[in-house]
């Protein structure tokens, strides 16, 4: 348990955080309201062959609400045929402040969730998308209106935060409106305690973005993909391997169809590096309780290898941990995206503390497919090194010149 919450507690990301609305004070917070994803008893998991049974069986095994659909997975993934630890989130919220009013609404009606917002010093409200191996999501939307759900208790309420546990990117529209958002994933057995420790201050979050969340599902490469408009109702067939996309030839009722990869190289950051489109969070961000300052960067060529080093300070005033970042800029004749990351290290500081980080960075991560060659080559010409705290947060710079 030890583990599961150590490895969740450092995989949340904080993506945002307005007027420094978290860590909660738990001496100065007097009423919470908690809302949506069943938190009053656990912290949802991913389907599929990877998926783990929990201990007791799941802690919210409710079908969906009339009217309601399953989300993307069927009877591995679906919202009510989802699997939940059974680790609490409003459980351990309510151990931070035992002397407060800690209230609790499943949140399938937005007016009711809403009205015990208004009442709150402060909404969390939790949000969730199913997903699962064997099925794709159609749409990087949140199911069953947990969008109108977000909206209406930030209208009530300007202390909202959101716990967004999903296995990738979703969209979020209701970013501007809130306070802050975590970003939990599936957090696994020791879920809760780790969300209300990140909560409450007492783990400094120290997680980047794996993915990029776009502003809009108009920004990724393929907003639409029509073959999934021939995919089976959720729920229906097996479910599982076989029922969706790439599920084994058509197996689940679905014929099997192309899906054109025209972006090519440019996949993930790449692609809203490349068609300069600015992202809702970029890929590698990731928020901290204190705030961290790069300098000093050095870098040199030798072969086709490359070292780097720079200073990271913490200057806030509590000790924190950040993940530096390092990116290349190929030559300009390489036909390549316009960076790629190539390093990274996570440094553990005291306040006012600084360190050196020393990479050394492996040539492989410099180097292109030669087709003609069948193998894998560093281009000779200039490569601009870059190092900061995400891919749109790189304040240092210098260009190496590469054999």
């Amino acid at each position: 348990m030890a583990d599961a919450q150590k490895i969740a507690e450092e995989s949340i990301v904080l993506m945002k955080n307005v007027g420094n609305q978290l860590p909660l004070n738990a001496a100065a917070v007097k009423s919470i309201a908690v809302i949506g994803s069943h938190a009053d008893v656990g912290v949802p998991s991913g389907g599929g062959s990877a998926q783990v049974d929990p201990p007791g069986g799941n802690a919210a095994p409710t079908p969906p609400a009339q009217g309601q659909q399953a989300g993307p997975g069927g009877g591995f993934g679906g919202r009510g045929g989802a699997q939940y630890f059974p680790s609490s989130p409003l459980k351990y919220i309510r151990a931070k402040v035992p002397g407060a009013k800690v209230e609790y609404n499943e949140g399938t009606d937005p007016a009711a969730a809403a009205a015990l917002a208004k009442t709150a010093q402060v909404a969390i409200v939790f949000v969730n998308q199913p997903m699962s191996e064997g099925r794709d999501a159609a749409t990087l939307s949140l199911p069953d209106k947990q969008d109108d759900l977000v909206s209406a208790v930030a209208a009530a309420n300007p202390h909202t935060i959101v716990v967004s546990e999903t296995g990738g990117p979703v969209s979020m529209p209701w970013a501007d409106k809130v306070s802050a958002i975590l970003e939990a994933w599936f957090p696994g057995i020791g879920g809760g305690p780790a969300i209300a420790n990140i909560l409450f201050g007492d783990v400094n979050p120290s997680a980047k973005l794996p993915v990029t969340f776009a502003k809009s599902e108009n920004d990724v490469p393929h907003p639409q993909i029509a073959g999934l408009s021939l995919m089976p109702p959720p729920g229906a067939g097996r479910g599982g391997a076989g029922a969706g996309p790439g599920g084994g030839g058509g197996r689940g009722g679905m014929p099997p169809f192309d899906v054109p990869y025209t972006e090519k190289l440019e996949v993930g950051y790449k692609w809203f590096d490349a068609q300069n489109k600015e992202p809702l969070f970029a890929f590698g961000h990731g928020l901290s309780y204190t705030s961290f300052a790069y300098s000093g960067l050095h870098a040199t060529a030798a072969g086709h290898s490359v070292t780097v080093s720079f200073s990271v300070k913490n200057a806030g005033k509590r000790a924190g941990k950040e993940i530096a970042e390092v990116y290349a800029s190929l030559p300009a004749g390489a036909g390549e995206p316009p960076k790629r990351l190539i390093g990274w290290q996570k440094v553990d500081l005291a306040a006012g503390e600084s360190k050196t980080v020393n990479l050394t960075i492996d040539p492989l991560y410099l180097s292109i497919f030669n087709e003609a060659k069948e193998g894998f080559e560093v281009a000779a010409g200039a490569y601009k090194i870059s190092a900061g705290g995400s891919s749109k947060s790189l304040p240092l710079s210098q260009t190496v010149n590469l054999q």
